[in-house]
């Protein structure tokens, strides 16, 4: 046996899998999710906090989903190749050190307030959890029946946007004071070395939790790469599947993948839209920063309740592509409510316009229909499964992309006005959902 015999590592069809390992597994890639969903939805709170500290526009302050989510243009596909060399588990360990790495970027950008440092580490986070979800995402997709995938996926959505909850209120409770409130209203009338000081104070705030987030993330991936997680053998094929792939030498050639990534980059950048823009629109209400922090959780409360419904009802109830289908419609019309329903409303302690309740359940919409487009699209892939799972992940640069859109509408026009952004990817969803992805073949 040589050397590179040995090292290789040991791949294992989804079919081998005892229980055990497949239950193990999942918990694993459980965990990943969350720690995905807490490191991304904190940009929810980050957007308004680097916008008072930084002193930016809406359109410079979306520049943090930006550099955060274009990593995942850039770095998708080269991730598909690095996972096919080292396999799933270093792949895997990598992508926490890269994060980890950004986190701790964090310390010389606040300690110089500068805002293109703190991108420079937003962006090398996107690195590496885009090398991440390359690995993980095709692998709860393949850890069971391919009818149930949505189901699995929305048990990864849970622990995903559970921590999506929790972090902009960690993240406020870490950073922001009681005090803060009077602090930002003070700030325009303090002078420029008094404001400079006080504002060089507030972002200073991030450099402790930043670094024990680095120091845990590093720590992770030694223990993910040392975990009883199996590789898995993404390069075997059904008869069938080899059949129907055999005179194919491009992922371009299968149709329902390739739109498939862009109703993730649609999809993606609906739902970071309604999470990350809904405390500058509660802003707008009049609502301070402190009571604002809560409506992401609000939004992200409501995707869990939609995952929760997904478990109990696919596919006992509905099938995966109804599922999606409900959820790209919902969309569409919670966004012509917010744009054209207006009027005071309380609830929860809260008064504000209705219209923001509408984009609080823009997440139960979104709920679904991640887990729709994924099975749907890896279908049939075969040989080409790694690198048509990391075309879908580079859709994920949507979350980048369509923020600033919003931001820049929100400067042109208002912010209740920019959400017309949001109608167009919910139609383009709804034909993906309806037929896009019965197409096998490209037809001009």
């Amino acid at each position: 046996m040589t050397k590179k015999q040995y090292m290789a590592p040991l791949t294992l069809d989804v079919q081998q899998l005892s229980k055990r390992e497949t239950i193990v597994s999942i918990l694993l890639i459980g965990l990943m999710f969350f720690i995905f969903g807490f490191v991304s939805w904190v940009n929810s709170i980050l957007i308004p906090y680097f916008k008072i500290a930084c002193e930016l526009t809406s359109f410079q302050a979306y520049l943090v989903a930006f550099a955060f989510y274009i990593a995942y243009f850039i770095m998708s596909v080269p991730a598909s190749y690095l996972l096919k060399a080292v396999g799933f588990k270093k792949g895997m360990m990598i992508g926490f050190w890269a994060m980890a790495l950004g986190a701790f970027i964090f310390v010389p950008a606040a300690q110089t307030r500068t805002y293109g440092i703190f991108l420079m580490g937003l962006f090398t986070i996107g690195i590496g959890l885009a090398i991440l979800q390359t690995a993980a995402n095709p692998y709860i997709t393949m850890l069971g029946p391919q009818q149930r995938a949505a189901q699995r996926i929305s048990l990864m959505g849970i622990c995903n946007k559970a921590a999506g909850i929790l972090s902009p209120l960690v993240f406020a409770a870490v950073i922001l004071r009681p005090t803060d409130t009077d602090l930002f209203a003070q700030l325009g009338t303090m002078g420029p070395a008094e404001r400079g000081a006080a504002l060089d104070e507030l972002i200073r705030r991030v450099m402790l939790p930043y670094s024990v987030l680095g120091v845990f993330l590093f720590i992770l991936g030694y223990l993910v790469y040392r975990s009883p997680l199996p590789e898995l053998n993404t390069e075997r094929e059904t008869p069938e599947v080899a059949t129907a792939n055999a005179g194919k030498t491009s992922i371009f050639q299968f149709p329902h993948l390739v739109l498939g990534a862009l109703a993730i980059f649609l999809h993606v950048g609906t739902q970071v839209i309604a999470i990350d823009t809904i405390i500058g629109y509660a802003g707008s209400m009049g609502i301070s920063l402190l009571e604002a922090k809560v409506f992401p959780s609000y939004t992200l409360f409501c995707t869990i309740c939609g995952y929760v419904l997904g478990i109990i009802a696919i596919p006992r109830f509905i099938s995966q592509v109804n599922a999606l289908r409900i959820c790209t419609l919902l969309g569409t019309a919670f966004t012509l409510l917010i744009i054209f329903t207006q009027g005071a409303f309380v609830f929860l302690g809260h008064t504000t316009d209705v219209s923001i309740w509408f984009v609080v359940l823009l997440g139960l919409a979104n709920s679904l229909i991640w887990a729709g487009i994924w099975p749907l699209a890896l279908d049939g892939l075969g040989r080409f499964t790694k690198v048509g799972a990391s075309i879908l992940i580079m859709g994920l640069c949507g979350n980048a992309i369509l923020p600033l859109f919003y931001g820049y509408f929100a400067d042109r026009f208002d912010l209740r006005t920019a959400y017309w952004v949001l109608l167009p990817c919910y139609l383009y969803l709804v034909f993906y959902a309806v037929k896009g992805h019965q197409l096998r073949k490209w037809a001009f």
